[in-house]
């Protein structure tokens, strides 16, 4: 596929999307799952808060005491990442009791954050041990056991670089399987693309057929997106046929109103040489063939409006190499030459036979004229050539005659015959090319590029 690939952009498109989409979902899974977590960690903690709470036991002097602590290791270890404190006041002051994972810490609460008795737990972001974010969650209940009662603070706290691990953890999980999604949705989406733009495809495939007149006009099978686009073209190729045939029509129309007159000039131009007026019945007769020349290549320019049509066939050249070969070498009066032909018989060429006849034959015509004694006809993939082992032509003289001007006044005819095959080839989507052959004289090459060949 190729930058200016339709189905490379759309699939470039719907890749992007995706990853949009994949990212912005990342973003969204990581703060769902933050929210999650936090609030299942605050519960926990929160549980364990009043589990202290439910343990706690007053002493005779309104001591305080947990006889069985939450049995979690992370609270038996010292800065395990689990913590707890229980503060209350007796007579002897402000007291605290902590879990072993505080150690030699104690948690501060700051002023003001102190929740009302009864009112709920609050939340709170503490420092902890080892400069460390606690996220802690703050309850002050009051207990009673017999006959005495106590108001207790109870701080229940996590580090937060737990809830970091966890993320990561998470993250490890979420990367891959997201990526693992994008593939799968990047891989649906080219065969989506590719499906949906199977009907192209088709379309693609009926011009084929239409170029290579094996249909006469689209079928109207396509979708309702591509139907129109089909209609149009089977417009176009009726509108051309009609040009084509209008134009074929009025070369024919001229080529037959002016028989007439050439034939009367001819006539005339034998009288004046019979009546002794040679000069003048030479100018006639030349003047008159040079009329000729211009209706033989109108002529040719009409025929060869169908090679830019829609519609075009192919052609195998080598039987018609083998026919005007043949013609060739029956000429009155020729010369005796040695004919190199290397066409293969499954070659083919992007042209119609009556074109590619017309052309081959000024070639050979030409080779037939300027060769010593040896003239070579190859053919392949998009080409055909002929060249002779004559005196050949220096690059100037090479654009005179491509440009349709005659080379040398001592053989007959003139370059009208490479200037129609010029025009015809260029008609047909290929170009004539002149060069010297390595026999020693003209190469004339006839080249279709591979983007004008229905095949």
């Amino acid at each position: 596929m190729t930058p200016r690939s339709l189905r490379l952009r759309l699939i470039l498109a719907a890749a992007g999307l995706i990853l949009l989409a994949l990212a912005l979902a990342g973003f969204g899974l990581r703060a769902v799952f933050d929210s999650v977590l936090d609030r299942r960690t605050v519960e926990e903690l929160d549980r364990t808060a009043r589990s202290l709470a439910g343990q706690a036991e007053i002493g005779p002097e309104g001591h305080v005491s947990v006889p069985r602590p939450p049995g979690d290791p992370r609270q038996a270890n010292a800065y395990g990442g689990l913590y707890w404190q229980i503060e209350w006041q007796d007579l002897a002051g402000d007291q605290r009791l902590r879990s072993r994972s505080l150690w030699d810490v104690a948690l501060d609460l700051p002023p003001g954050t102190l929740p009302v008795p009864g009112a709920g737990r609050r939340v709170l972001d503490l420092p902890g041990p080892q400069n460390s974010r606690l996220l802690a969650v703050v309850r002050q209940v009051r207990i009673l056991r017999s006959s005495a009662s106590q108001s207790l603070v109870i701080v229940v706290a996590l580090d937060r670089a737990e809830l970091a691990a966890s993320r990561a953890a998470f993250l490890e999980l979420l990367m891959p399987a997201l990526a693992g999604l994008g593939l799968v949705l990047v891989l649906a989406m080219t065969l989506f693309v590719h499906r949906a733009l199977l009907p192209f495809r088709g379309l693609r495939a009926a011009l084929r057929a239409l170029h290579e007149g094996q249909v006469s006009a689209l079928p109207g099978n396509f979708p309702d997106e591509v139907q129109p686009l089909a209609d149009d073209l089977n417009r176009l190729a009726a509108l051309q046929a009609a040009a084509v045939e209008r134009a074929r029509a009025g070369a024919a129309d001229l080529a037959h109103g002016l028989k007439t007159p050439l034939a009367v000039l001819d006539a005339l131009a034998r009288r004046a040489r019979t009546s002794g007026q040679v000069e003048l019945g030479g100018e006639i007769e030349a003047q008159a063939a040079l009329m000729a020349r211009q209706v033989e290549r109108v002529l040719a320019r009409a025929r060869s409006a169908s090679a830019g049509t829609l519609r075009r066939a192919r052609c195998a050249p080598a039987p018609l190499v083998e026919k005007l070969v043949s013609l060739l070498q029956r000429l009155p009066g020729d010369r005796l030459l040695a004919w190199e032909i290397l066409v293969p018989s499954q070659a083919t060429l992007p042209v119609e036979g009556e074109d590619l006849t017309e052309m081959l034959g000024n070639l050979l015509d030409n080779a037939r004229k300027w060769a010593n004694g040896r003239v070579r006809v190859t053919a392949g993939a998009g080409f055909l050539a002929v060249e002779d082992d004559g005196p050949g032509m220096a690059e100037a003289e090479m654009q005179e005659i491509a440009r349709g001007q005659r080379w040398d006044e001592s053989r007959p005819g003139s370059g009208f015959g490479l200037a129609i095959t010029r025009d015809l080839c260029e008609a047909t989507g290929g170009r004539l090319e002149l060069s010297n052959s390595r026999l020693g004289g003209l190469r004339a090459a006839l080249s279709w590029s591979r983007e004008h060949d229905p095949a």
